[in-house]
């Protein structure tokens, strides 16, 4: 279990969320290209200075919210009760920090989603993402599973399918018209890897 952060961590991690959150609200109000370093710290109060402390660039910021939910959901996934089978685990921490954002029925607008589909076209705030976390996963993944995370390809398998899962669901978020809720998108997409991603039945015609 995460030990509790002391006051100066608090702060550090009080002033790297509002910066994540002024990067994102600026993305929605001016378009992906129109944000800066200098804008996003102007919009949270603080220096230049302050956000190349805590980032490296505007797609860092941007994707650390939704690193802070992996983050999140691993540490709860490391608290789930070991007699709980290994997909409810995923499911149920996975979304644990998206339900106590948005609940479980919250659908965006379509302007919203407009500007998300550029965010999950940007290479660069897709990489941000990708190299955080993973290896975290598998690590737990296989202290859970009792499997070796350098040797055996389950629990890197099992890492890889939640990021399939995550992507997925975005991709058909964002697509959506009208918009639905993300949660029962990754819901849907953690029981289809359960049931062994069955084909779907073709209607007749």
């Amino acid at each position: 279990m995460t030990a509790p952060l002391g006051l100066r961590e608090r702060k550090k991690a009080d002033t790297r969320r509002a910066l994540s959150d002024a990067a994102l609200h600026l993305v929605f109000e001016c378009g992906l290209d129109n944000v800066t370093r200098e804008a996003i710290a102007e919009r949270a109060g603080v220096s230049l200075r302050t956000f190349n402390n805590y980032f490296t660039g505007k797609y860092e910021a941007i994707a650390y919210r939704q690193i802070e939910r992996m983050r999140r959901s691993l540490n709860v996934f490391r608290t789930r009760s070991a007699d709980e089978s290994l997909w409810t685990a995923i499911t149920e921490s996975v979304l644990e920090p998206l339900l106590a954002e948005m609940g479980e029925d919250y659908a965006p607008t379509r302007q919203q989603l407009d500007q998300l589909v550029e965010l999950n076209a940007a290479i660069e705030v897709r990489n941000a993402l990708a190299k955080n976390l993973m290896a975290e996963w598998v690590e737990a993944i296989a202290e859970r599973t009792g499997t070796d995370p350098d040797r055996d390809m389950y629990p890197r398998l099992v890492a890889a399918s939640i990021r399939a899962v995550s992507e997925a669901a975005m991709d058909t978020y964002i697509a959506s018209d009208p918009p639905v809720p993300i949660v029962g998108l990754m819901r849907r997409g953690f029981a289809d890897i359960v049931a062994g991603l069955p084909e779907p039945k073709r209607e007749s015609s």
